[in-house]
This record gives structure tokens, sequence and C-alpha cells, in this order.
């Protein structure tokens, strides 16, 4: 069993890379083969503070990024999409990894690893996604009618410079994310003043809102289904069983295929929500190396 000694005051080292003219925040440790981290939606490398160092002592070298929009990255006043992101990432790569990689990412974190390893396969020697999310937002199906239109009417409030700077200075205050953390990890104890203000602070960056309101009516992005079938690479998938906003119940196209495709793994996280790699970090590291030495 990984013990939690390995991950206590990791300081993580901030540098900064320039793409198209933008500042994009990353740190890397250790050496071996490379491990790129993604974050999910308004989190940043912080939220991997209890990976990196495990990983990295284990014989890899871990690069993570902010993506752009989020995090120490530059709060760009663009139209925010899933393919941004992974030509961020893509780009990234070639400029300071440049071999095939293991991509693990958390919710949006683990779709665009997804996309990465399955529409640019030769960049990839695998992925790793936790409680991976179904679209950057929901779809036009995905909803009721009645719900589609309150989603609608949100999305106008959203966009607008006054109702929506009300709607996003409500939404990043402090006890409002603490409370929101408390619906998506199952141990609150895991919520802790360190974790509320890695995704506070970034929200008072310029520009915060306008990333905020950019990403939230932004497309959904091609679904996990339309990705899928273009796997080539070994793939690791991990849950957390408690997860009220990806529930377990909606991995079942990960755990058909884990039972069709022997390069898939499905594996459970017990008693943990989204984002399991932060709440029970022991077991989602162990879980990784394990299936990484199979791997090599």
């Amino acid at each position: 069993m990984i013990t939690k000694s390995l991950t206590q005051n990791y300081s993580w080292q901030k540098l900064d890379w320039t793409w198209q003219g933008h500042k994009i925040r990353y740190t890397v440790a250790g050496q071996g083969e490379p491990l790129l981290l993604i974050h999910g939606f308004g989190a940043s490398i912080g939220h991997w503070q209890k990976n990196i160092p495990v990983l990295a002592s284990a014989g890899y070298q871990v690069f993570a990024l902010d993506l752009l929009g989020f995090g120490g990255s530059d709060k760009a006043p663009l139209n925010y999409t899933l393919e941004l992101w992974q030509e961020q990432i893509k780009d990234f790569w070639s400029e300071h990894i440049n071999q095939p990689t293991v991509f693990i990412g958390n919710s949006i974190g683990a779709l665009i690893s997804l996309m990465l390893i399955t529409n640019h396969p030769e960049i990839a020697s695998g992925g790793v996604l936790i409680n991976c999310a179904g679209g950057l937002n929901h779809r036009p199906g995905d909803l009721n009618p009645i719900l589609g239109m309150v989603m609608g009417a949100f999305t106008k409030l959203i966009r607008s410079p006054v109702t929506g700077k009300f709607i996003f200075n409500n939404i990043r205050r402090p006890n409002r994310i603490r409370r929101t953390l408390y619906q998506v990890y199952s141990d609150r104890t895991a919520v802790t003043d360190e974790l509320v203000e890695m995704l506070y602070r970034p929200s008072c960056d310029r520009g915060a809102q306008q990333v905020f309101a950019s990403v939230l009516t932004a497309p959904a992005g091609k679904s996990p289904a339309e990705l899928l079938p273009d796997l080539q690479h070994p793939l690791l998938v991990v849950w957390g069983e408690k997860d009220p906003w990806t529930p377990v119940s909606g991995a079942k196209i990960y755990q058909d295929l884990a039972n069709n495709n022997p390069k898939v793994q499905f594996q459970i996280v017990p008693q943990a929500g989204h984002c399991p790699h932060d709440e029970n970090p022991e077991v989602v590291n162990e879980k990784i190396l394990n299936w990484l030495s199979r791997l090599n």
C-alpha cells in the first residue's frame, strides 16, 4: 500500500510556457517514461498534489499543466471548447515531451485524455480515465423539454454582462465552493481549506468570469461512445462509486468494453466521489502504478 507520507507537503514547481501568446502554467517531476496529468473543470495542477510525487518517485516523468482559462494559466477571451484544449495539450506534448505518453485525466480532463489517445494515437502509449465526463456540457437530447428550457434561459443569463457577473460571484464564493465539494466528495474530511482556496483563487483573476460563461455554454463535444471505437491503446478506467455527477451506473460503456477488450480495465474506488485521485489517493495511485507496471 502506498503511504500518505509520500504525498504530504508537496510543493510543485511552477513553470510557464507560452502557447499562442498565452501563458500556460505547468510542472514536471521525476525521470522516466512520461505521464501527463489533465485536471477537470475549475481545477488546476494542485488537484494532483497527492499523485505527482508518488508517480514520480515510482520512476516516471510526470507532467501536469493548467488548461487555458484555469489555474495559473491565462484567462484568455476565447470560445472555449474541448478541441481548443486538445490542441493546447498536443502542442505542449510536441514541445516538452515528444515521446509516447500515458495521458491521465479526471472528469473533463479524462474526456480530453480519451480524445488525445483516440484522435492522435501516435503521441500516446495509453490512458487513465478517472470518472470521465460524458461531454463538456449537456447535449440537447440529454435533457427533457422543461429542463432544456431552463438551461436555455440560464445560458442567456450567464452570458449577460450584468446577470452573468452576479451568478459567477455567487457561485465562486468559498462557502459555496465548499458546499459543492461536499456534494461530490464522499469523504468530507478531504474537503480542506487548501482545496477550497485552490479552486477559489483563480476565480479572482481578470477574465475568469468570461471563461466561466464560455465553458458553461460551449458545445458538448464528442462523446465517449463516439471516441472509443477508435481506441488502439491500453486504457484504465477508474471510477468513484459514490459520484453524483457522473454516476457509476453511467459507466456501463466502459464496463462492457472491459469485458470484451483485454486492453481495457475498469476498476471501482469504493466510498469515493467524483475526484477519487484526491479523495482516496492511496488507492488510486496504487491502481495506476499496478496498471503501468503491467503496461510496461
